[in-house]
């Protein structure tokens, strides 16, 4: 994200107590709220929910303290469960690890004021490579493995401050790629000898390129970071597809990231817009047909959700530019709570309460059930700030978050109903699960619906295992009876979060399904 803006039913028979609750004979479901699911109607083939290391990894992974460096690996990857039946973590399939530039070890002369936004490089001056380097990051990467995250992707926001032009990892204007001419192999080398080092699934080179990256007036950057046009993008991608695949490396490329979903298809100012055409289609300088760069196109879901046909309109532009392309998939690789959002929610200050867990599900829902996303990805997996863009946070050892520094090498753990509301997703819909239709006979209108009642559907063949996920952002309970689709024993195992309760385990008649106000319930069962 643009983080200069950021600071300036599987059947179980049990039913618990406050969780999803079996609706008496008494209430009656109107007809028009009944959800039909169509399984043989298939959509796109769910690839992974991930997030990202930064920044707070270099100093959380080092603490002394294991038991909380563990519980906090233990809520974003594990899939274990409690003796309640509640979920122990939410289960991420994919960890993004970012490849620092190197502006931490140039201290305040990096121009980078807050040292958690500063980040090691494994490349050294003298050519050399130390992989003792980021240890935080690399202690997470390793328990993000250690739980069973399938995938894991190496990403940059600047090449290594020894190959810029300006010396610094941010820029110094200008839309070109803070790159010295002479040293797109070396970077491109760079990336292949740490993404073998590491077995990166996937390696993405660039970040929201669409932004200037250059410091304030105060003569200082935010973070790490680059803008480039796509042409840069091609021409530093086509070496490194080059030479992952003379070394026969088993890491792709993901390419993209832009800043902002209208880049994909509008926007070509500065030449960093419209990258669904620019970077895969016939007309631009295309990637199209590399060895090694998948053919995903990946963008970040901020500045489009405020108001909901807004947050609509732009995600069926984006689908109908990449059905466009044969073959091309969508990625959201990277979101979380950033600003004044239609004054509902807010950035600043810190808030974790059911508002913003609600927020979060109906933008997930929006990038899979509408521009078809094929992964969703989360920012900040550990947010030690004053903001709510986190999943995971980590305060002071005495509690307190108004300075972050003060949890550099000891802090408390807490969650957040964003990080379960994610989880209603993430940790049920499995990569390779198929999205299904899912018909809402109250209301077929995505932007009416955005204000109410969503529901999406996935399948897994294999196990007949069909998840639906209903997000209820009114104050009312919903009576959902669902019909088109013949479950054993008509039943389905629930998962609710709402300001109560995180991923609450019941059991529920396929007939007789009761949202609570203000939640995000995960209906799990087998169909015949």
């Amino acid at each position: 994200m643009n983080k200069c803006v950021l600071y300036s039913a599987v059947l179980f028979l049990a039913c618990t107590k406050g969780s999803v609750k079996i609706a008496s004979s008494s209430s009656q479901s109107p007809s028009s709220n009944r959800a039909v699911v169509s399984l043989a109607s298939e959509y796109q083939t769910i690839h992974s929910f991930g997030a990202s290391d930064c920044w707070s990894a270099k100093f959380v992974g080092n603490w002394a303290d294991e038991a909380r460096k563990n519980q906090i690996a233990d809520l974003l990857f594990s899939l274990d469960t409690l003796p309640t039946g509640q979920p122990k973590g939410i289960g991420l399939s994919l960890w993004r690890m970012n490849i620092g530039a190197g502006s931490f070890e140039q201290g305040d002369s990096s121009n980078i004021g807050d040292e958690w936004r500063r980040e090691e490089c494994f490349l050294k001056p003298d050519g050399q490579y130390d992989w003792s380097k980021q240890a935080g990051n690399q202690w997470f990467l390793n328990a993000a493995r250690r739980r069973g995250v399938r995938y894991t992707l190496g990403f940059t926001n600047s090449p290594p401050v020894q190959m810029t032009v300006n010396g610094k990892a941010f820029s110094s204007g200008g839309s070109a790629l803070n790159l010295k001419p002479n040293r797109v192999a070396d970077f491109a080398d760079f990336l292949v000898r740490v993404s073998d080092q590491f077995k990166f699934t996937y390696v993405s080179p660039f970040n929201e390129p669409q932004w200037d990256w250059k410091a304030g007036n105060n003569g200082k950057a935010g973070q790490e970071g680059t803008p480039a046009r796509n042409t840069d993008i091609v021409s530093v991608v086509k070496v490194l597809s080059d030479k992952l695949d003379a070394a026969g490396s088993k890491t792709t490329v993901v390419a993209g990231e832009a800043g902002q979903l209208d880049y994909l298809y509008e926007k070509a100012e500065s030449g960093r817009g419209n990258q669904v055409e620019q970077l895969f289609g016939k007309s631009g300088p295309s990637l199209a047909g590399l060895p090694k760069v998948e053919q995903i196109v990946a963008y970040h879901s901020y500045f489009s959700t405020c108001d909901d046909a807004k947050l609509v309109r732009m995600r069926q532009s984006a689908s109908k530019a990449a059905r466009s392309v044969s073959g091309l998939s969508l990625w959201q690789s990277e979101f979380g709570v950033l600003g004044d959002v239609c004054g509902k929610v807010n950035g600043y200050p810190r808030s974790t309460g059911i508002d913003y867990g609600l927020y979060v599900a109906k933008v997930i829902h929006n990038d899979l059930a509408v521009a078809n996303a094929t992964s969703w990805q989360w920012w900040l997996a550990i947010n030690p700030y004053n903001y709510s863009d986190g999943l995971v946070y980590i305060n002071g050892p005495d509690g307190q978050y108004k300075d972050h520094r003060n949890a550099r090498e000891s802090g408390q753990v807490v969650d957040s109903k964003q990080l379960w509301a994610f989880g209603n997703f993430a940790r049920f819909v499995r990569p390779g699960m198929k999205r299904i239709d899912v018909a809402l006979k109250s209301n077929a209108d995505p932007v009416a619906q955005a204000g109410n009642l969503m529901l999406s559907g996935y399948k897994e063949e294999r196990t007949k295992t069909v998840v639906l996920i209903a997000i209820n952002t009114t104050d009312q309970s919903i009576a959902l009876p669902l019909s088109g689709v013949t479950l054993r024993k008509n039943q389905l195992t629930t998962y609710t979060t709402s300001q109560d309760r995180n991923l609450a385990k019941a059991t529920v008649l396929a007939s007789r399904v009761q949202l609570p106000p203000k939640s995000v319930t995960t209906l799990v069962g087998q169909y015949n």
